[in-house]
């Protein structure tokens, strides 16, 4: 089954696919956008090791660590994305926050909101949805990555709470969100920092030891899945971007 930007791109309606088909038809890098965390920077590892320049890919680095969306007293995300990038634009843009939002916070109309209250959540709905119209400003196409089980089972109940919310808005916000989980889980959905490798079986890490992050392997695999959709979506737009030989067919 083909991903849905796949057949966006080939409608050629969306603004994302404009842009991607600009980018392709001036020969430029495809460039990827990478957001988020201290996991948006293992996002950012994973991706740049499988969409490479050699293929036509520039993965930028964007991701800031200590922040999320709970922590805009610390640094304005919105604020914050919206300096780094300028008046560039860009063709695909991937999110990943959460680990450092397990947290209450304190309101723009200064009221105090609870983790997972219904202020909570109106409060950090309104900052996704503003994050992803600025990222879309930009013309790209946004994909999300949710988090992996947490080894620590109060934070993971924590977690996937937040996942399951932001798996929730990013559908109605129409963006696609790559769930992590079932890459790196035991065969019992739980935290795991061994699992079989799916190619040769070989027990293999893929979590760090805090519990927390991943392994190098392990950003690897979460990050797959999407690296094949934009690759994918690439290849989808590139035969609209380059009209196939005049005498093709003949």
């Amino acid at each position: 089954m083909r991903a849905p930007e796949v057949s966006g791109a080939q409608q050629c309606a969306a603004p994302a696919q404009r842009q991607l088909i600009s980018t392709l038809r001036a020969h430029r890098p495809v460039r990827v956008a990478v957001f988020g965390d201290s996991y948006g920077d293992g996002i950012w590892s994973g991706l740049q090791r499988q969409l490479k320049p050699a293929d036509g890919y520039e993965v930028i680095k964007y991701s800031q660590p200590a922040s999320g969306f709970t922590r805009y007293r610390t640094l304005n995300l919105e604020a914050h994305a919206a300096e780094q990038l300028g008046d560039e634009k860009i063709d695909v843009a991937v999110i990943s926050f959460g680990a450092n939002d397990v947290q209450g916070i304190i309101t723009d109309e200064g009221k105090h909101a609870p983790l997972m209250g219904d202020r909570w959540k109106a409060q950090i709905g309104k900052r996704i949805e503003r994050y992803v119209t600025l990222l879309r400003k930009h013309d790209a196409l946004v994909y999300w990555v949710g988090l992996p089980p947490m080894r620590d089972p109060a934070f993971e109940a924590q977690v996937s709470a937040i996942n399951a919310f932001y798996a929730a808005e990013m559908a109605r916000l129409e963006v696609p969100f790559l769930d992590s989980r079932p890459v790196v889980s035991d065969a019992r959905g739980a935290y795991a920092a061994y699992l079989p490798d799916p190619k040769t079986g070989e027990r293999t890490l893929v979590r760090a030891g805090d519990g927390i992050h991943m392994s190098m392997t392990g950003y690897i695999w979460i990050t797959r899945s999407l690296a094949g959709r934009i690759r994918d979506y690439v290849d989808a737009t590139r035969t609209i971007a380059e009209p196939a030989p005049k005498d093709a067919g003949k």
